[in-house]
């Protein structure tokens, strides 16, 4: 078995990494933990991207003035 490194951040050549990981050509990394937050990591931006652009087209167009206004007292109120 060659020595664990950590993953790479290129998706293909995770995937890569992963299946001789599966099948035992590898080590895998000494902490699972990095796994753990990789996947997370990824699951959150994925979410990220998403996010503003969905929650504007769920709103009213009141609504959305009512939360710039609220923003802008915060901003200029100080």
């Amino acid at each position: 078995m060659a020595k664990a490194k950590k993953l790479p951040k290129d998706t293909n050549q995770r995937a890569v990494m992963i299946a001789q990981i599966a099948t035992g050509e590898i080590e895998a990394p000494k902490e699972e933990t990095d796994l753990i937050k990789l996947a997370a990591s990824a699951m959150g931006r994925k979410g990220g991207l998403k996010g503003g652009k969905a929650r504007a087209e769920s709103l009213t167009a009141k609504k959305r003035s009512e939360i710039a206004k609220k923003a802008a007292a915060a901003r200029w109120g100080k």
